[in-house]
């Protein structure tokens, strides 16, 4: 059943989601390509984490439409932890994979379902301590967005408030039912802009354009530098999401990476 409300209905939070949501689908396609080096797995694995999210992001929707505000806030920490494990993994395997490991073991055994990852207190420590993502964390620990994002998640997790309670029950009226869609939809960017700014200040090449790839697929000669285009779906976010929200991260990794992101 869905919140017949106009207002609530075309709030702008429904139509960012889908945003994300469309560009996770996009991303799972876009990487499929680059294998995870330090696994077993034969293609990109990342491919079927980003599927994982996209169907997350659809989830918390599905739920907003419903007026489920608390039950979606369940839902956004657990995009929260997927954010993290998704960098965490990535991290792991750049900083200990190598010819003389040429399986980590860690990756490789939670990929086969032989070893859960660290919680995430760990996996967060260990990526704010990384000397390799230091530029990126240092933008992140610029203030504490973070940690009051994830204690709102908390608190609509396990009820620590009563008020948080009747944000899922569509019978209350509640008056800042509005003032909570805002609140989400910033949240909800904010961890967006945090995956990804982590994620493609590690992996530069996960904002390439197939242009460089289709090109020798066809037996065509690339055209010179084609490698560092940014994929068009890409540059959009950043344009449309990221920049406007948090220029410093676009700012960091472009100064950091030979990709020609705008």
């Amino acid at each position: 059943m869905q919140v017949t409300d106009k207002a609530y209905q075309e709030h702008r939070v429904f139509a960012e989601l889908q945003q994300y949501m469309k560009f996770y689908e996009q991303l799972a396609m876009s990487v499929f390509s680059f294998a995870t080096m330090g696994t077993k797995a034969i293609c990109n694995i990342d491919t079927y984490v980003y599927s994982s999210m996209q169907g997350t992001v659809e989830s918390m929707r599905t739920i907003l439409l419903a007026g489920r505000i608390n039950d979606a806030y369940a839902l956004l920490r657990k995009y929260h932890d997927s954010a993290v494990i998704n960098v965490y993994s990535n991290l792991y395997l750049h900083d200990n994979f190598s010819i003389e490991n040429f399986f980590v073991e860690k990756i490789n055994n939670w990929l086969q379902g032989t070893e859960k990852l660290p919680e995430y207190r760990v996996m967060s420590q260990y990526i704010k301590a990384s000397g390799a993502l230091k530029p990126i964390n240092d933008v992140f620990a610029g203030d504490d967005r973070y940690k009051r994002l994830r204690g709102r998640c908390n608190d609509h997790t396990h009820y620590n408030f009563y008020r948080h309670a009747m944000l899922n029950d569509n019978e209350v009226h509640t008056e800042n039912r509005g003032w909570w869609l805002n609140r989400f939809a910033d949240d909800a960017r904010d961890i967006f802009i945090l995956h990804l700014g982590y994620i493609f200040f590690l992996n530069n090449h996960y904002m390439m354009s197939s242009a460089h790839m289709d090109s020798l697929e066809c037996g065509m000669q690339p055209e010179e530098d084609s490698q560092y285009w940014v994929a068009p779906f890409i540059q959009e976010v950043f344009d449309v999401v990221i920049t406007p929200r948090r220029p410093d991260v676009t700012a960091t990794i472009k100064s950091n990476s030979a990709m020609q992101l705008s």
